[in-house]
C-alpha cells in the first residue's frame, strides 16, 4: 500500500490535471474550483475551508482556480480492495463535488496536521491512515456491483478465450452464433451447450454483457454523449441500447454516469 499526500496551491498551478488514482481531497483555504473533462469545459464549485471533495480514478478532470489550496491524498487500489468484502461484489467510488463525512475529514485533518509537523510518525501512520480512509470511503461512498459467477466445464481456457476475444475485437460489429462457433471449430449447437457451461450465459447473453462493460468504461472515462456509446459498443439504437443497460445494471446509462460522477 502506499498513499501519497500533496498540496495543491493554485495561486502558483492554476491548472492541474486529476492524477488516474482515487483521491480524496480537503479545502484548507476558501475559494472556488472549476472542474471538467476538457479546459474549456468545467463548472464551479465554491469550496469553504475544510470541504472535502472524492475524486475516483475513473473521474480524471482538468481542475482550475486562482484562489484556493487543497490537500490531495492519493488512495491505492490495494488498500480499497483490502477494505472490500469481495464476498458482496466489487466496488466502484462515486465522484463527489461536496463530500460530507466527519470520519473522512477527521482523517484528513489527522493528515495534515502530520504534513505540518514534517510527517515525524512516518510510514507506520500513512499507512493505517490509508487503511482507515479506504474503509470509510468504501463504507460510505461507493457503489457496489455483484461478483461474476464461477462456472466448470464446457469449453477449454484456450477456447473459451478465443471466443472472449473475438467478443472484444467485434464489438462495434455485428457477430454471428455461426461466427463465434467457427472460431472453435465447433457446431452451432454444440458450442452453444458448452458455452452456456463455461459461462453461465448464452452467446448472446454473453455478447451484450462485454457491450455493456465497455459502456461503462466509455461512461466513465469519455466525453462522448450516450448515443455515441451506444453505437460504439454495438447498438443500433440508443432506446435498444438503454433497455440492455438497465436490464443489466439496473440503471439508466445517463444514471450510472451521473452515480459514478456524483
Amino acid at each position: 500500500m502506499k498513499i501519497a499526500v500533496n498540496v495543491i496551491d493554485f495561486e502558483k498551478e492554476p491548472h492541474w490535471k486529476m492524477p488516474d488514482e482515487n483521491m480524496v481531497a480537503m479545502m484548507l483555504r476558501p475559494g472556488f474550483v472549476e472542474v471538467g473533462l476538457h479546459r474549456s469545459e468545467v463548472n464551479r464549485v465554491t469550496y469553504d475551508a475544510g470541504e472535502m471533495a472524492l475524486c475516483p480514478r475513473q473521474m480524471a478532470q482538468w481542475v482550475r482556480s486562482a484562489d484556493t489550496e487543497c490537500l490531495a491524498v492519493c488512495i491505492s487500489d490495494a488498500a480499497l480492495t483490502a477494505a472490500t468484502d469481495t464476498r458482496n461484489g466489487q466496488v466502484e467510488l462515486r465522484g463527489e463535488t461536496k463530500l460530507v463525512d466527519a470520519r473522512v475529514g477527521a482523517l484528513l485533518a489527522a493528515v495534515n496536521a502530520e504534513r505540518i509537523a514534517g510527517f515525524p510518525s512516518g510510514k507506520v501512520f500513512l499507512d493505517s491512515v490509508e487503511r482507515a480512509l479506504a474503509a470509510a470511503l468504501i463504507d460510505g461512498h461507493a457503489v457496489r456491483r455483484p461478483s461474476p459467477q464461477i462456472f466448470r466445464g464446457g469449453l477449454t481456457p484456450s477456447r473459451l478465450r478465443k471466443v472472449t476475444e473475438l467478443v472484444h475485437t467485434k464489438i462495434e460489429d455485428e457477430l454471428t452464433l455461426e461466427q463465434m462457433a467457427q472460431e472453435v471449430n465447433l457446431s452451432v449447437a454444440h458450442f452453444s451447450q458448452m458455452f452456456r457451461k463455461s459461462t453461465g450465459q448464452s452467446p448472446h447473453q454473453f455478447v451484450l454483457q462485454q457491450r455493456v462493460e465497455r459502456a461503462k468504461e466509455l461512461l466513465r472515462k469519455a466525453e462522448a454523449r450516450v448515443l455515441d456509446v451506444a453505437v460504439a459498443c454495438g447498438f443500433k439504437t440508443q432506446q435498444h441500447f438503454a433497455r440492455v443497460f438497465r436490464q443489466i445494471c439496473g440503471s439508466s446509462p445517463t444514471q450510472y454516469r451521473r452515480e459514478v460522477f456524483g
